[in-house]
């Protein structure tokens, strides 16, 4: 299962690490994921949801 934001579809990137002798070497960075019970199309569903859209309230948390 990829590790993927539900709400925005934020998934891994990748890039160069970058020593302070200018070494590059291949990285990723993850989302900040959460595993959440949200309102998902009308039914209460467990989501991974990432930090920022938790944060903008683009989900309603279920109770």
């Amino acid at each position: 299962m990829a590790r993927v934001c539900e709400v925005c579809n934020k998934g891994r990137v990748s890039g160069n690490q970058v020593s302070h002798s200018n070494r590059h070497n291949k990285r990723t960075w993850e989302p900040n994921l959460r595993k959440v019970k949200a309102v998902f199309g009308g039914t209460v569903k467990r989501v991974n949801v990432c930090t920022r859209c938790l944060r903008s309230g683009k989900v309603e948390r279920a109770l």
